[in-house]
């Protein structure tokens, strides 16, 4: 484990040394949340995912089927603030079971591991 310079509390850990020590409370976890909800709504491809959904909605409102079509839209809106709300957690997570996005959200100072005290 190495400290950095830019914090004295901040440490360079492994993801499997990451993995181990967060369930154990070896590391205190800071994920800068207006960051976590771009990267997880990217990540996750989140409006590719909505879009769709809400656009179906609209269409079967305005074609015959408008309370299907409402429940439709109200799904995709919930779905995507959820998601929103929830994206530190989704992104802690994320990084527990996937080395790379670990890394990424170091890297884009998303996510940052100190020593727990």
């Amino acid at each position: 484990m190495d400290s950095t310079d830019d914090n004295p509390l901040t440490v360079e850990v492994s993801h499997q040394e990451f993995r181990t020590g967060l369930p154990a409370g070896r590391f205190r976890v800071i994920v800068n949340p207006e960051r976590a909800r771009k990267y997880v709504k990217h990540r996750l491809m989140l409006t590719a995912l909505i879009l769709p959904l809400i656009g179906t909605g609209i269409g079967l409102a305005f074609f015959a089927y408008p309370w299907l079509g409402l429940g439709l839209v109200l799904l995709g809106i919930l779905a995507h603030r959820l998601v929103e709300r929830q994206a530190p957690k989704i992104l802690l997570h994320m990084a527990t079971q996937d080395a790379r996005i670990y890394r990424e959200a170091i890297e884009f100072e998303i996510l940052e591991v100190r020593l727990a005290q």
